[in-house]
């Protein structure tokens, strides 16, 4: 690597059908996947809520917040990340969280190594990449914290 050349550290993370692709400092915690409660009557997306830290935070499937099916993962697979909020609500809500079907993986990755495809995105997606030949998707946190904020209300 050129010793001028300026690394990212990303998380890959494992949902259903695809691997997202986040900045590491947008990832405040992973967690285990234990049981989530959630009332009968919410959106199908909403997979349940956790105390963390004091704080109740919405489980988002984002397989299901981007027009799939709910796929949960396995008894131990699977993981909940707790994400960082960055939008005009953070205040109200500083966290959410996402159910994934595996164990996030740490990456340092450069300019070099990204490059963006053309897809069709869902409502959850901001943009499909390729790293180092494998195709990610970088999330929509906007429309997910939007959903997230649904949620809490």
């Amino acid at each position: 690597m050129n010793e001028n050349s300026q690394s990212l550290s990303c998380v890959m993370i494992p949902v259903s059908d695809r691997q997202l692709l986040l900045p590491n400092v947008s990832i405040a915690e992973v967690v285990d996947l234990n049981s989530t409660s959630a009332d009968t009557n919410t959106p199908d997306w909403l997979v349940g809520f956790i105390e963390w830290r004091g704080l109740n935070l919405p489980v988002i499937s984002y397989d299901v917040a981007n027009g799939g099916n709910l796929v949960m993962p396995g008894a131990n697979r699977g993981r909940i990340i707790v994400i960082n909020t960055i939008g005009p609500k953070h205040e109200q809500l500083p966290f959410m969280a996402l159910v994934t079907q595996g164990i996030p993986s740490q990456n340092h990755l450069t300019e070099e190594q990204i490059r963006e495809l053309e897809g069709q995105p869902g409502p959850a997606d901001l943009m499909q990449v390729e790293v180092d030949g494998e195709a990610a998707w970088i999330p929509n946190l906007e429309y997910l914290e939007s959903l997230a904020a649904e949620a809490r209300h």
